[in-house]
């Protein structure tokens, strides 16, 4: 295992609690143990910058903010463990599976069908499957 470099701070903290309300009940959060391991300053830069410097502010709610994230992961086309774990972070914040569909198919002129095809297989498997939601 790799030493950390960086410090954690109380930025790391708020990071790492947005992190555990919207990811630390699925897939990302295997994801993010998986990172901690190999390469922890990884992490710490995600909680800090990602989560406690993007995700934490103002101006959009964590629903928006997980739509707009589905809808990068879908353009780019390869991100599909990414989008398993934003759509069902999506889920935890109150977005809607409506929501989440319609997020996915208004990226079809910019990821192309089949992007959006697989994105949407992946949106099914989701559903499929119990996620604790903020609407439960």
């Amino acid at each position: 295992m790799t030493r950390p470099i960086l410090p954690r701070d109380d930025t790391y903290a708020r990071g790492l609690a947005l992190f555990e309300q919207l990811h630390g009940k699925h897939s990302g959060k295997q994801l993010a143990e998986s990172r901690e391991a190999l390469c922890p300053d990884f992490l710490t830069m995600t909680m800090q910058w990602a989560f406690a410097g993007v995700l934490d502010r103002p101006g959009l709610d964590l629903a928006t903010r997980e739509l707009v994230v589905i809808a990068c992961c879908v353009v780019q086309g390869y991100l599909l463990p990414q989008l398993r774990a934003h759509i069902e972070a999506a889920l935890v914040a109150g977005a809607t599976r409506e929501q989440i569909i319609e997020t996915i198919l208004q990226t079809m002129f910019y990821a192309g069908g089949a992007a959006v095809n697989n994105a949407l297989g992946v949106a099914a498997e989701v559903f499929a499957a119990p996620v604790e939601t903020a609407q439960a």
